[in-house]
């Protein structure tokens, strides 16, 4: 199975409003940056243990760590979570730029670091959204 086979069933299986709102952001995305990597990370590590919430990546950056190894990641994500959506903005390194940046104009959505959650998109202003996205897209690392 590739990976457009992979996102394709993942957002399927989401029960009603968060498969629309998905296939909703994920079509806007490829949108923003048409072209790009698409990523499919399932959620579980080497060992097959499960480690997160499956996750859809766009675009691509070079993750750089402390002991000096890099690798290479997706610059946005999107991940169904039990309460909604999570979709995620990597490479920022001010971790209150999101929140300060965009959280005022969001809606009822809770802004982390590096992480902007809400239940559907109805609760949220979807072009607020897609500036942040905009942004995670344009400045990869």
């Amino acid at each position: 199975m590739n990976v457009q086979q992979h996102i394709d069933d993942y957002i399927a299986c989401q029960p009603e409003p968060k498969r629309s709102d998905m296939q909703a952001l994920h079509d806007s995305i490829l949108q923003m940056k048409p072209g790009c990597k698409l990523w499919f990370l399932d959620g579980t590590n080497e060992d097959g243990k499960i480690v997160s919430n499956p996750n859809i990546g766009y675009g691509l950056r070079t993750a750089k760590y402390a002991d000096g190894s890099a690798k290479e990641f997706y610059q946005v994500g999107l991940s169904a979570n039990t309460a909604g959506i999570s979709v995620y903005i990597l490479g920022i390194e001010d971790k209150k730029f999101l929140a300060e940046t965009y959280g005022k104009d969001l809606g009822k959505a809770t802004v982390t670091g590096y992480c902007i959650r809400f239940k559907t998109l109805k609760d949220i202003d979807i072009e607020t959204l897609k500036a942040a996205v905009r942004h995670g897209l344009e400045h990869p690392d």
